[in-house]
Parts: structure tokens; C-alpha cells; sequence
């Protein structure tokens, strides 16, 4: 005859048959049965984490390319400080890439990354500008190049607070890393401090329009809408080939030029734009 057995009791001798035995083994699994899920959002925990932390790494390798470039420049060593700035901007580019790449954009990265690029795009290239060509003009070259650091954060600041509302195609205002790249390449071309009062009024002047560039209302083309995937034409790779090759024979000068060629084409499609208005409204006779 079976004996009947309360629930209680059955409970604990279920919990019993569940708990370690003194002879098991530490590594033997345990019959529980929600062991598997809890164990797979352990794991899917990690992998945010992990995925989290990889674009914030290539956020403070922005960072400290900007500080390093910063000290370089006070110390003198103005092609190396060139060189963190656009090895910063290569930086800035992928964090961005990545994050979207592996789902894991939040607040906190995007308000980290414009404090990032403040230093590397905004302190740095003026400090460069400064200790480059600027210094002989005393009080003038300082307020020149503490212009840009400022236009360079309202820059960032008004692009924080538009990257819902604006049209992804173009950028409005000239970006801050194509200010500094401006800066950048330019030392790159000529490493030497300046000494010719001439070139030294040149970049006086460039520091300002490029400060007033940043804070303008002139739109740039942001490249976003450009499909790599798209079949193109078979001349296309040549093209891609010839500008490769002049990269690698004059990388300093070729830069240069696509730096300045980007920086003025803003202005230039805006004339370009407003001298076909008026033209449209003059009656035909």
C-alpha cells in the first residue's frame, strides 16, 4: 500500500535531489532547469558590454591623438602634431562606422565623441596654428586661433542638437575635422615654423574663414547617400587607381589640395546657387 505525502514533502525532497552532493564533482551540471536561459542572457550581457566598450576605445584613441598632438606642437614638432590630428580624424570616422555597425550608438557615446573631437578637431589644430604661424602676431594670433576653438564647439554643439531635424545628404557648416584636416595638411606640406610675414597673414586670414565656416549656414556635402554597393561604370576603377597613386607619390600636397577643394566647394556651390536665382528672376527681354 503507498503512502500518501504532502507537498511540502515533496518539495523538499525535490530540492534535495536538485542540491550537490558532498561526492559530486565542483564542474558536474546541475539539473536546474532555467540554468540555459539564465546562462544566455549572462552572455548576451557581456557581448553589449563588449560591444559598448569597442567604439569608446576608438573614441579615446581620438582623444589622446589629440593631446598628443597638442604637446608635439608645443614642443616644436609640428609634422607630428599634423600627423595625430588626421590619424584622429581616421579614428573619429571608424567609432562612428563601428557603433552603427554593431547596433551599440547610445547618448553617452555621442556626447562623449563631440568632447573628443572639441580637443582633437578644435584645441589641437589651434594650438598647431598658433605655435606654427601665428605666435609673431602676439595678442592677434592668440584671439585667431582661440576664434576657432570656439567656432569649432558651437559647431559641434548646434550639429548635437540637429542630427534629427536636418538632411543627412549635407552637413550644414563646414564639419570641424575638415577644419582641422585643413590646418593639418597644410603644416604637413610645409613642416618649418613660418617665418615670412606673407604666408604668416595667409594663415591668419585661413584660421578666420574657416572659423566663420564652421558657424555659417552653408551646407557640404556629407558623402552619406553615396551607395558603395551600387554598380558603377568600369572606367571608375582607373579613376580610383590614378588618385591612389597620387596620393602615395605627393600624400602631403595632394591632401592639401582636397582639404582646400572641400572647404571651398560650400562657398562656391552657394554662389553658384544664388547667381542662378537671380538670373531665373531677371525678365527675359
Amino acid at each position: 500500500m503507498r503512502r500518501k505525502t504532502d507537498p511540502e514533502s515533496e518539495s523538499q525532497a525535490r530540492e534535495e535531489e536538485d542540491a550537490p552532493s558532498l561526492f559530486s564533482s565542483p564542474d558536474s551540471p546541475r539539473p536546474s532547469s532555467d540554468r540555459g536561459p539564465r546562462l544566455r542572457t549572462r552572455a548576451r550581457q557581456r557581448l553589449s558590454r563588449g560591444l559598448f566598450i569597442l567604439p569608446t576605445l576608438f573614441t579615446v584613441g581620438n582623444l589622446f591623438c589629440g593631446y598628443l598632438s597638442v604637446w608635439c606642437s608645443i614642443r616644436g614638432t609640428f609634422q607630428t602634431a599634423a600627423i595625430l590630428i588626421i590619424a584622429a580624424a581616421v579614428l573619429d570616422l571608424l567609432d562612428g562606422r563601428i557603433a552603427r555597425l554593431t547596433n551599440s550608438t547610445s547618448r553617452f557615446g555621442e556626447e562623449y565623441d563631440s568632447l573628443a573631437d572639441l580637443v582633437s578637431f578644435g584645441v589641437a589644430p589651434a594650438v598647431l596654428a598658433y605655435s606654427w604661424g601665428l605666435a609673431d602676431f602676439h595678442r592677434l594670433g592668440w584671439m585667431a586661433s582661440f576664434l576657432f576653438v570656439v567656432c569649432g564647439s558651437m559647431r559641434l554643439a548646434r550639429f548635437n542638437i540637429q542630427t534629427r531635424v536636418t538632411d543627412k545628404k549635407y552637413f550644414i557648416g563646414l564639419p570641424i575635422p575638415a577644419a582641422a584636416g585643413t590646418i593639418a595638411t597644410l603644416v604637413l606640406a610645409t613642416p618649418e615654423r613660418l617665418v615670412d610675414q606673407l604666408w604668416m597673414a595667409g594663415l591668419l586670414v585661413l584660421t578666420v574663414v574657416l572659423s566663420y565656416l564652421m558657424i555659417s549656414t552653408i551646407r557640404y556635402r556629407s558623402f552619406k547617400d553615396l551607395d558603395l554597393k551600387r554598380q558603377r561604370r568600369a572606367w571608375i576603377l582607373p579613376v580610383i587607381a590614378l588618385v591612389f597613386a597620387v596620393i602615395a607619390y605627393r600624400p602631403a600636397a595632394t591632401l592639401l589640395a582636397i582639404a582646400l577643394v572641400f572647404a571651398a566647394s560650400g562657398p562656391v556651390a552657394k554662389a553658384v546657387s544664388v547667381i542662378g536665382e537671380r538670373r531665373r528672376k531677371v525678365p527675359a527681354l
